[in-house]
């Protein structure tokens, strides 16, 4: 199943994101294809907030991002990371 499809990959990639970033809203307050970085998301994440995200998706999925031009694009939204992390 392709990751946008998953509810519950796209469930533990929010909460993932809220504990590394330390931020206070629920999973339910992210919308799954809103921009995670800059002035019209809803978290807005910068840079150190993107790295914090990377490396914990290295050390639980096991998968390394480390050119910032990718980077960006994986991260553009919850459903970006999925499809990222689960292609089918």
């Amino acid at each position: 199943m392709k990751g946008s499809r998953d509810d519950a990959l796209k469930r533990r990639l929010k909460e993932m994101i809220i504990a590394e970033c330390d931020k206070d809203v629920t999973p339910d307050e992210i919308p799954d294809d809103a921009p995670l970085f800059g002035e019209d998301a809803v978290l807005e994440l910068d840079s150190l907030d993107g790295l914090q995200i990377s490396m914990a998706v290295q050390k639980e999925y096991g998968y390394r991002i480390s050119d910032p031009k990718e980077m960006r694009r994986i991260l553009a939204s919850v459903n970006s990371l999925a499809d990222f992390l689960q292609p089918e």
